[in-house]
């Protein structure tokens, strides 16, 4: 197949407005469960999940956090702008940039942009009894294109700096929600968009297949011998961008940030380089690191930013029958790439790898890692429903016309599946 060509019009499908599951149910884990095995159909109640995932399995989470990356200001003409925080600039490390005191700076896409043509904009509030006025300045200089618009360079200052961007985020940020639901954020959704291990703040999106998992449903996995391990993958908005060329080679792919650690990967060694994946952006992380270990084997010296995964490098490399790369005249397995990963952190004595990944999996790609999926139902036409088709081998309608003829609520707070192909 030649993934480049294929017509996004050939995954189509109609989704009714009343199917768009708009709030979660009032308990996480008693969603529905569709069971894709082996092409069989059936269906359970997520609660269940762990009695139809084999012991000693390992299940692979992303613990990613979702911040409240929309801050609004009021310009004294009374518009009201949005800046809506996409990329961490300065600094751009995550976990630096919302310990900082004082001064960063973001890449933002900007709401009402016509009205906010020059001048600073502020917002006075209270944080732990002191009051603070935070500005923004935008550079207009600086633009980068990469989510399907224009994010420009926003720089924040503050003056208490005592206050990091952490607290100010938490006091006037607003979780960002999908944009299908078509409401606006409730108090709520703080709590509900999150999944129970969410750890790692940077997301503008929540990795929704983790949505149904509870603290029951965690102990049940434990208790059935099924090994748990986490990923980092923030998803940033463009997961939201539709495809709007009529073949996906038009298509931009997002970028989006991964980081691993050291006993992951000798938890996949373990495991045979198999895993059962916890929503897309697991997958995406775990097919990733399979081609990011074979740029270790092509370029053992590469530096961090080199080992970024660009969209159609899956494609363009050659490969075996199974799907895995050739480099002179050696198949790289999974269980190379992985081993290729730890020997460059170990040559370097790092805990984690932190890298990127611009992956697009579509139909015509080989998975090499992930062995099972649990994801919700996706909107027609995106790059979200092209990888689950890669996954069923083009049997993706089969699963979603059950779930619309079995009243499955789809989308970010909808129901569940488990695939097994």
């Amino acid at each position: 197949m030649d993934t480049k060509h294929i017509r996004i019009s050939d995954y189509n499908y109609d989704l009714p407005d009343t199917r768009i599951a708009k709030y979660p149910l009032a308990q996480r884990d008693h969603s529905k469960l569709l069971l894709y095995k082996h092409g069989k159909l059936s269906e359970e109640i997520f609660y269940n999940l762990s009695d139809h995932v084999p012991a000693d399995s390992l299940m692979v989470f992303n613990n990613t956090r979702v911040i409240q990356a929309r801050i609004h200001f009021r310009k004294d003409t009374g518009a009201l702008i949005e800046v809506f925080l996409m990329e961490p600039a300065v600094p751009a490390d995550y976990e630096q940039m919302f310990q900082t005191n004082g001064r960063c700076s973001w890449l933002c896409m900007v709401g009402n942009l016509k009205k906010w043509k020059i001048g600073d904009l502020h917002r006075t509030f209270n944080i732990k009894g002191h009051q603070v006025t935070l500005t923004a300045t935008m550079d207009r200089k600086y633009a980068s294109h990469q989510v399907g618009g224009t994010n420009y360079w926003v720089d924040f200052t503050w003056d208490d700096p005592q206050i990091n961007f952490a607290d100010i985020l938490e006091t006037v940020g607003e979780l960002p929600i999908p944009p299908y639901l078509n409401r606006e954020t409730q108090e709520s959704d703080k709590t509900t968009y999150q999944t129970v291990y969410s750890k790692i703040k940077g997301s503008v999106a929540a990795p929704t297949a983790g949505l149904h998992f509870t603290e029951n449903v965690l102990k049940a996995i434990d208790d059935n011998k099924i090994v748990r391990d986490e990923v980092t993958l923030h998803v940033g908005a463009g997961t939201f961008k539709p495809v709007k060329s009529e073949e996906i080679e038009g298509h931009n792919m997002h970028t989006e940030y991964i980081v691993v650690q050291r006993h992951t990967f000798e938890n996949l060694l373990k495991h045979k380089c198999e895993a059962i994946a916890v929503g897309t952006t697991s997958v995406r992380t775990l097919e990733s690191l399979y081609y990011i270990g074979v740029k270790l084997a092509l370029m053992p010296d590469s530096s961090e930013e080199a080992l970024h995964i660009n969209q159609w490098e899956p494609y363009d490399l050659p490969h075996n029958e199974d799907g895995l790369v050739l480099f002179n005249g050696k198949v790289i397995t999974p269980q190379d790439a992985i081993q290729n990963i730890i020997n460059y952190l170990d040559k370097d004595h790092l805990d984690a790898l932190h890298s990127s990944t611009q992956i697009m999996i579509a139909p015509g790609y080989t998975y090499k890692i992930v062995k099972a999926l649990i994801t919700n139902f996706h909107q027609p036409q995106s790059t979200l429903l092209l990888l689950v088709s890669a996954f069923l081998k083009g049997d993706w309608r089969k699963v979603y016309d059950y779930a619309l003829s079995h009243d499955f609520r789809f989308l970010s707070y909808g129901d569940s599946s488990l695939l097994i192909p």
